[in-house]
């Protein structure tokens, strides 16, 4: 029989000897729950749930904004956290490949020319040295027979690796995803809440022309004009903490969108005018949530990974085994080296089992076992945070609708006693004091229903993302750099 021949049949034995030690992975079951939130589920007259219903993958569309659609494209596109988690997951897709490597063959080719020179008592003669070349050339194949299945296991967690790169890709995508949204939404909060303030100035500036005519006349005291003095400064103060919080919000927006502070300015962003609320929204059912959000999923990847790391642990317990075999030439001359009496070939098996270490192998296999029940417990955490989320946002969305409203009938009636106020008052029907009441009213109003306005939109997006968004796969094929 051929020496390579002979290596194939003792691979081939090896391989059917094979065995498997370490525990089966057993995926975590949903939990046991039909519903989000206790009681029925929340529903607004504004909005309809439907439930069953999944996420759209371009889920952002859904507010009518084709400044948002192109924020979020942009962001998607250029993000450098994004581009980081790309690089990652092909980082882990290349340690696959090489963790699976040790299932083929190694071969190595090597090729030596000596120049020796020996005095002979190698040989036990007394014979004077010896002066000769030694050519050599060869081939080696090593394999490993995965008696134990620990280079499966390897594989294994390498394959594990890249689910949980590949899932935090898409929690990465999800999160710039909601991070653009909220920006955008509180960016337009921030613009309205700045023209609300703007509008009040603008009637404090009309007041404190009444009240100085007035005082001119005779019908007031410097004192109500110097109160209104302090009213109409005190609003102007807000408006510049409001621009900063605006300007800081397109800041955050650029960097989102892969760009430096500096393009913030020639940012397109919508406002709360050019939104439409989404009348209806998706709700996924409890179950399937654990399968659509990309957090649990890279939780369970790494659940998956820590089992395969116990197997490994378990497996480095049991023998090692390794078979070689080399064939080749030696010749002391070249013109010889081709020569049928010049070859040479060996083939070996062996096997190396620990006998005693100190403990360090129990104590590992203990340790992996730790691990794993570590990363078990950080899966249920993050389930239970997910289910907390789409929890927090169906409520959210449930009093939002009332709490517009309650503010649009706030900001009517503040309007209205605010103009009948300013009428009656230079009328002399009114008194300053209540005068300078409506105003107070009618300033923390508008602000109150601008942010009431820009909340709704921002909880229906905190739904779309605390179910898991719509995250699209990500490109396998992406070029080089």
């Amino acid at each position: 029989m051929s020496p390579v021949r002979a290596l194939a049949c003792c691979a081939l034995a090896a391989a059917l000897c094979a065995c498997s030690v370490g525990p089966p992975y057993v995926a975590p079951q949903p939990p046991a729950t039909n519903a989000y939130t206790a009681g029925p589920t929340p529903a607004s007259q504004a909005q309809q749930l439907q439930p069953g219903a999944s996420v759209a993958p371009l889920w952002w569309e859904s507010f009518g904004s084709p400044a948002l659609d192109r924020l979020e494209t942009q962001a998607l596109a250029r993000n450098p956290g994004i581009e980081a988690a790309q690089y990652t997951l092909e980082q882990a897709r290349y340690d696959l490949v090489a963790a699976e490597g040790i299932f083929y063959p190694q071969v190595a080719l090597a090729a030596s020319g000596e120049r020796i020179h020996s005095s002979g008592a190698e040989s036990g003669g007394h014979i004077g040295p010896n002066l000769y070349n030694l050519y050599t050339g060869e081939v080696t194949v090593s394999y490993f027979p995965d008696a134990f299945g620990l280079n499966r296991l390897v594989a294994e967690d390498a394959q594990a690796q890249v689910d949980v790169a590949h899932d935090q890709l898409l929690a990465a995508q999800l999160t710039i995803e909601g991070n653009v949204a909220s920006t955008v939404f509180a960016l337009a909060s921030l613009e309205a809440r700045i023209e609300a303030t703007r509008q009040t100035i603008a009637d404090q500036k009309e007041i404190l022309d009444l009240v100085r005519t007035q005082y001119s006349a005779g019908a007031v005291s410097g004192l109500q004009v110097a109160t209104q003095e302090s009213q109409l400064a005190s609003a102007q103060a807000q408006l510049p903490a409001l621009e900063l919080a605006r300007d800081q919000a397109r800041h955050l927006l650029a960097t989102y969108l892969g760009e430096p502070p500096a393009q913030a300015a020639g940012l397109e962003a919508p406002q709360l005018a050019a939104l439409t609320l989404p009348p209806t929204l998706p709700l996924s059912v409890p179950a399937s949530l654990v399968h659509q959000r990309p957090d649990i999923l890279a939780a369970e990847a790494q659940l998956r990974a820590a089992n395969a790391r116990l197997g490994e642990a378990i497996a480095r317990m049991y023998p090692n085994l390794v078979l070689t075999g080399d064939i080749g030439t030696q010749s002391n001359e070249w013109s010889k080296f081709f020569d049928p009496a010049s070859r040479i070939w060996d083939l070996a098996a062996a096997a190396l089992a620990p006998v005693f270490n100190g403990g360090t192998l129990k104590a590992q296999k203990e340790a992996a076992q730790e691990a794993y029940d570590a990363l078990f417990a950080n899966y249920r955490s993050a389930v239970l945070a997910a289910f907390r989320d789409v929890a927090d946002a169906l409520r959210a969305i449930e009093h939002d609708a009332a709490a517009l409203e309650a503010q649009k009938r706030a900001l009517d009636a503040a309007d209205t006693a605010f103009g009948l106020a300013r009428s009656q008052y230079q009328a002399g029907a009114v008194g300053y004091l209540g005068l300078l009441v409506s105003e107070v009213q009618l300033q923390n109003a508008r602000i109150a229903y601008a942010g009431a306005e820009a909340q709704r939109f921002s909880d229906s997006a905190a739904l779309y993302v605390a179910l898991g968004g719509g995250v699209a796969e990500p490109d396998a094929s992406r070029e080089e750099k």
